[in-house]
């Protein structure tokens, strides 16, 4: 289906050479010809007037008008009287053989899709974001719509700080946060910085982003390594057997396992980044997302020259809305903003201002402690449906976030359960995706439940009961 054009007429590149010797009648009817062959112009779309064609041109109206009709007497337009001339149907040549791409096929309808890390949609507070958009907007100055600093709105900057202190006990300065574009760009941003001071590795949570963070890592030219997650969180002693001199992290909730940093380890991952002169980069994922648990603080707050923090609106909001945050080190703040100015000059002004009018308005906390709620009834519902469906297994992860693992029995095949799944439409995701060599023992199942309201998890959880008993 051709694109329906809005406004009084629709542009359309073309051009005369008064210079070549053919008419300007020919040059208009052989161009406007060629780009309906080309598929430039596709069936039903709409072309400009005649007079706004002929004023673009320097042509005169009348000339366009005897264009039009003779196109339209080989069957290339449409015209009617009172209405807009559009390109007829037929007059695109059909695309080359093996040029044509596959339209996407459609992903089957499931009962309920366990995919981790997406929060619920649906329960997006649009209202409070087009009224903080709105009311950024009122009061914006001509300034603000400059370039501005790379680092951020200051005005953002500011309240972000201030809310990291009240909330995550994060050792937060205006003058040392950047603003970035979600996870991924802080990340890149971070390890291309680190790169820069002569770090060449980088160490990650096994199981964790193993991909994710390893092609991060080539990207800014550095090397890779897992180190292996326990019960208390990574395994220091093992990270201190590597060469890495920078490490990251999920201490608030680990991702997947959902263990949290133990203070023993904590305080010696500080020790391990002061001896080793190195970096920690610290994801605060899950940190809103907290139920029968006492709050745990960004671990940033405790050493805030050795640590990187990065957070992000993509759970607590949308990930649409691709706003995140450094908490920068010192050493590091000016080597982070010259990489952030580089790869974009800086993220987009109005949606920072709806974000610090959001926040300080009460509002961004209002839909944060609704949210808390929801996500306590799902945990709920997917623990209820499991005790029911099946019993023997072993549920871990729920003191926060919006995701548990389920542990299969030891004779369980992981993916041949995740297949048989998707069979009956329920979608599973099995921990080897998580884990660096990709091995299914211990067969473990990540179950999100954040996109999926309590009927569905009911639903999906009743009808893979048997295949996980």
């Amino acid at each position: 289906m051709a694109l329906q054009w809005s406004g009084l007429s629709p542009d359309l590149l073309l051009s005369v050479d008064r210079e070549s010797g053919e008419p300007l009648r020919s040059q208009v009817e052989r161009q406007v010809r060629d780009a309906i062959r080309s598929g430039r112009l596709q069936v039903d779309e709409r072309l400009p007037s005649s007079r706004s064609l002929a004023r673009g041109l320097g042509v005169s109206r009348g000339l366009v008008q005897e264009c039009y009709a003779q196109l339209q007497a080989e069957g290339y337009l449409l015209t009617h009287i009172g209405s807009a001339t559009r390109v007829a149907s037929g007059a695109c040549a059909p695309p080359a053989a093996g040029t044509s791409p596959e339209p996407p096929a459609t992903p089957p309808r499931l009962i309920a899709d366990f995919r981790a890390g997406v929060p619920d949609l649906a329960s997006f507070p649009l209202t409070d974001w087009l009224w903080a958009m709105r009311d950024a907007g009122a009061s914006l100055p001509n300034s603000a719509l400059d370039y501005g600093d790379p680092r951020g709105s200051a005005h953002l900057r500011t309240v972000l700080a201030a809310y990291l202190r009240r909330v995550r006990a994060a050792a937060a300065y205006p003058e040392r946060t950047v603003i970035c574009s979600g996870y991924a760009q802080g990340l890149g941003t971070a390890l291309r910085a680190l790169a820069d001071t002569g770090v060449r590795t980088v160490a990650y949570e096994d199981p964790g982003a193993p991909t994710a963070t390893s092609e991060a890592a080539a990207f800014a030219g550095l090397s890779a390594v897992p180190v292996p997650v326990d019960e208390h969180g990574i395994d220091v002693r093992a990270l201190d057997a590597t060469a890495a001199r920078a490490v990251v992290v999920t201490p608030a909730h680990q991702w997947p396992t959902g263990v949290v940093l133990a203070p023993a380890r904590r305080l010696a991952l500080i020790e391990w980044a002061e001896h080793r002169d190195a970096y920690v980069i610290e994801d605060d994922y899950d940190a809103e997302f907290r139920y029968d648990r006492e709050p745990v603080g960004a671990l940033q707050g405790l050493a805030a020259d050795r640590v990187v923090s990065i957070g992000t609106v993509s759970k607590s909001l949308a990930p649409a809305l691709r706003i995140g945050w450094l908490l920068c080190p010192p050493s590091l703040a000016g080597r982070i903003v010259d990489n952030k100015r580089l790869s974009d000059r800086g993220s987009p002004t109005l949606d920072q201002l709806a974000l610090a009018r959001m926040i300080e308005s009460g509002r961004y906390d209002r839909h944060l402690r609704r949210m808390r709620l929801t996500y306590s009834a799902r945990r709920t519902a997917l623990v209820d449906a499991l005790a029911e469906h099946a019993p023997d297994v072993g549920v871990t992860g729920l003191a926060a976030g919006f995701h548990a693992v389920a542990h299969l029995g030891a004779s369980a095949d992981e993916q041949a359960v995740v297949a048989a799944a998707r069979a009956r439409s329920v979608g599973l995701y099995g921990m080897s995706q998580c884990r660096t060599e990709h091995s299914s023992a211990p067969a473990r199942l990540v179950l999100g439940f954040g996109d999926l309201g309590e009927r569905a998890i009911a639903a999906g959880i009743a009808a893979v009961g048997d295949l996980l008993r």
